[in-house]
């Protein structure tokens, strides 16, 4: 117990250095001074000072030494680094994962689509759709959202990720507009979901990679930006179906482990529509159908009942 504590106290040190490091003195009416900073943003005794915690006391948190900080004490220290919404939320995360308050990590997925979510990606066409892991490996997609993110599907089944796309892929970061906003939402979505588990294999795999192919993305890693989408608005410019602006929203689907299902759409009788339809209408090349190793069995019914579906994340 002692050794989870320490990485999870670790985990809550890493962020508020991160978020300390990105905030200015003047953002919080600091005078910035003439000598020269070591360190960007704001000093750990400047931190302490606004959050009314003892300087020992802030180093202790940082460093994962101290792992039961008051709800006041964080919100404290929430106010100090001027968080807001999802930043917000996961530093009060974080230190109630260092205090033990929650004692239970979220279960992994296996990556097994079940047949019913089969279906409804089937049912959604024309709208571009596809089924996407806890850290966004693509599992499943109806045509149409295959051919959506084009050469996707020439990487073999385990190194289909979405992050990893954006990164490495070069049509990933042509297809994408504007490319930097884009990456950007994607790391600060990654590092939401990673969540309560930072030390999840298949995370740590990906981020491993990622960190060492590409600077933008260890920088981008580093500041510890943190955002859940529920939906929102994407530009496409699309090697065969041409520029389009789609609209998503994102489902999380129950008893997966945080396996989401992702649906674009666009507003009816418009070039973006036309285009669209161009990716169910063979107009764009077709991308290779994954084979059928995400058939499942019929789903089971549940003794206990079903945990309800949550807000979603995307």
């Amino acid at each position: 117990m002692a050794a989870a504590a320490d990485v999870r106290g670790t985990e809550l040190g890493r962020y508020l250095k991160a978020r300390r490091a990105q905030v200015r003195p003047e953002d919080v009416g600091l005078p910035v001074g003439a000598s020269l900073r070591r360190t960007p943003g704001l000093r750990r005794e400047e931190l302490a000072a606004l959050a009314g915690v003892s300087v020992d006391y802030y180093i202790r948190l940082e460093r994962g030494r101290e792992t039961n900080p008051s709800p006041a004490v964080v919100d404290a220290l929430g106010r100090a680094l001027r968080l807001r919404g999802d930043g917000y939320e996961r530093l009060h995360e974080l230190a109630e994962l260092a205090s033990g308050r929650i004692s239970e990590l979220p279960a992994s997925s296996d990556h097994t689509v079940r047949d019913s979510v089969l279906r409804m990606l089937e049912s959604v066409r024309p709208l571009p759709a596809y089924v996407v892991s806890r850290y966004n490996r693509v599992l499943a997609a109806n045509p149409p959202g295959r051919r959506l993110l084009p050469g996707l599907w020439d990487w073999p089944e385990q190194q289909r990720n979405l992050t990893r796309y954006l990164f490495l892929h070069p049509l990933g970061r042509t297809l994408y507009e504007p490319w930097e906003e884009t990456v950007a939402l994607s790391v600060a979505h990654l590092r939401a979901v990673a969540g309560a588990d930072p030390d999840d294999p298949e995370l740590t795999a990906l981020v491993g990679e990622l960190v060492l192919k590409s600077p933008q993305f260890a920088r981008l890693w580093e500041r510890y930006d943190v955002c859940e989408r529920g939906g929102g608005q994407k530009c496409f410019r699309h090697p065969k179906a041409g520029p389009m602006t789609l609209t998503y929203e994102v489902m999380r689907l129950a008893r997966t482990g945080g396996q989401r299902m992702v649906v674009y759409q666009a507003v009816p009788g418009t070039p973006d529509e036309e285009a669209m339809l161009r990716l169910d209408s063979g107009a764009a090349r077709p991308e290779p159908t994954p084979a059928g190793h995400l058939e499942s069995p019929p789903d089971p019914c549940p003794t206990h009942t079903p945990s309800p579906t949550h807000a979603a994340t995307g």
